[in-house]
């Protein structure tokens, strides 16, 4: 059985005084919680402090980031490797987000080179894919999905995405307030499963794929009762330590 991994992206968001208050929050919503994996990706300038006081509260929480380099080292002014996130306890690294994808000019293939230089690392990559609100209401969300992940399964093989987190976030469900329904995103996570079936049924059953786009306290029973979610990748919901705990408190119970 698939163990649900729900994971806050707190994107360009933060100050020590706000680290220190909701991490310590989150220590304590998350006492005697079990059955999910929870993890944050802060901002790069925060990991040392979230590292340290993940610790102090008993590492019930996983730290990620949300980005990497494809060097661990070099004349590459203003990047971090994966060495360097490593160095500083972080596991999960979120990688094809769309804002990175829009913003950066980020491609499939330059994503795919990101996911496989953390697999080489020993890290693990949340990979984000999705399709924008034209593309959903063209009928192209499984085209552009499958897209995005052969990119990784043509040049790496299936067997890459072993290990690996893939979150499905529709570009037009983030921090919209718009979501799709349970339902819809249920039929796009099961035939990403599907697809990659095709080449493997073993990485198909095991790998983790994530529902992101407005998950909320509200909603997120809904989708974690689905067969194919394995959990969320949380964006405005993860910055409130209450907020976050009850996402990741009914991903635990829905999978019990």
């Amino acid at each position: 059985m698939r163990r649900p991994v729900v994971m806050g992206n707190w994107k360009l968001n933060g100050s020590k005084a706000m680290v220190k208050e909701l991490i310590t929050g989150l220590n304590t919503e998350l006492e005697g919680v079990d059955g999910v994996d929870v993890a944050i990706a802060p901002p790069a300038l925060y990991i040392d402090l979230a590292e340290k006081l993940i610790k102090e509260g008993g590492n019930k929480i996983i730290l990620g980031a949300q980005n990497t380099d494809l060097n661990n080292s070099g004349a590459f002014t203003g990047d971090m490797s994966p060495e360097m996130l490593k160095d500083f306890g972080a596991t999960h690294i979120i990688i094809g987000h769309s804002e990175r994808r829009e913003y950066h000019n980020e491609s499939d293939q330059f994503i795919a080179q990101k996911f496989n230089f953390l697999k080489e690392n020993g890290l693990k990559p949340v990979f984000c894919i999705g399709e924008s609100e034209a593309q959903n209401e063209a009928g192209e969300t499984e085209a552009v999905c499958a897209r995005q992940i052969n990119a990784v399964i043509d040049a790496y093989g299936v067997e890459a995405l072993n290990g690996a987190i893939i979150a499905y976030e529709p570009i037009w469900a983030i921090g919209t307030g718009k979501a799709a329904t349970a339902e819809d995103a249920q039929r796009i996570h099961a035939s990403i499963r599907a697809l990659i079936a095709e080449k493997s049924p073993a990485v198909a059953e095991q790998v983790i794929i994530q529902y992101g786009g407005s998950v909320k306290p509200e909603n997120a029973e809904a989708y974690f009762s689905q067969p194919d979610i394995d959990g969320a990748l949380v964006g405005g919901a993860s910055l409130d330590a209450k907020s976050f705990a009850a996402i990741a408190k009914a991903a635990a119970a829905a999978k019990a």
